[in-house]
């Protein structure tokens, strides 16, 4: 554990994007995993079209418009539940292995942080909600450059802050996309694979593929 930092995506990574619907279920309906789904892959969506078009506008604003066309790609969703689905968000399960295995890195001297998409609140309410405040040492948003990942400037602000070298991160994503983008940029990239996704992109392969975190501390 020589590694200068270990950052972390945070959605998908280390919240579960989906336990916001799962928790309200009963109420949006039987097409409650379809409307997650739709509402997580709108949400990624938006966000590289608003960095490749340079019309940015926070995560938080693409997250109610996503969930908006999750409603309405599936009718058959109570859109009732819209606040409390949005306010769940706000505050996602954490998965059982993260808060272990921060502490062990933060024991062993290792700087801990959390690269993401989502807004200063957004991280903010999902870190606090979860405890990991005194587990993590930076929260960087990409809304401080306006731009979403993937572009060099999001990974840029961890070396620019620590003043280390791209090969002195090791970054940690559950999405593919992501680990692709970090790896472009020079990070050491552990993708942290839970659903048993095929690979791809063959020319910017990580360093390690874990079925979660605690991979990290074996």
């Amino acid at each position: 554990m020589t590694t200068g930092a270990f950052v972390f995506d945070a959605y998908g990574t280390l919240f579960d994007v989906h336990s916001a619907v799962a928790r309200h279920a009963q109420e949006v309906g039987p097409s409650s995993a379809r409307l997650s789904e739709i509402w997580r892959n709108k949400q990624l969506e938006y966000s590289w079209i608003r960095t490749m078009t340079g019309r940015y506008r926070d995560f938080w604003n693409l997250t109610e418009e996503a969930l908006d066309f999750a409603f309405a790609a599936v009718p058959d969703a109570n859109s009732g539940a819209r606040a409390e689905l949005l306010d769940a968000y706000m505050s996602l399960d954490c998965y059982a292995e993260v808060p272990q295995v921060l502490k062990l890195l933060k024991d062993s001297g290792a700087k801990c942080a959390i690269l993401s998409n989502g807004s200063p609140d957004m991280l903010g309410s999902a870190v606090k909600s979860a405890g990991l405040e005194q587990l993590l040492d930076d929260q960087f948003s990409v809304d401080a450059v306006g731009r979403f990942k993937t572009v060099s400037e999001t990974y840029a602000m961890v070396t620019e802050s620590y003043g280390i070298e791209p090969g002195d991160v090791q970054f940690q994503s559950s999405n593919r996309w992501d680990v692709a983008g970090a790896t472009a940029f020079g990070f050491v990239c552990n993708w942290i694979n839970r659903t048993g996704q095929p690979d791809e992109y063959d020319d910017m392969r990580p360093a390690r593929i874990l079925k979660d975190l605690g991979g990290l501390i074996e």
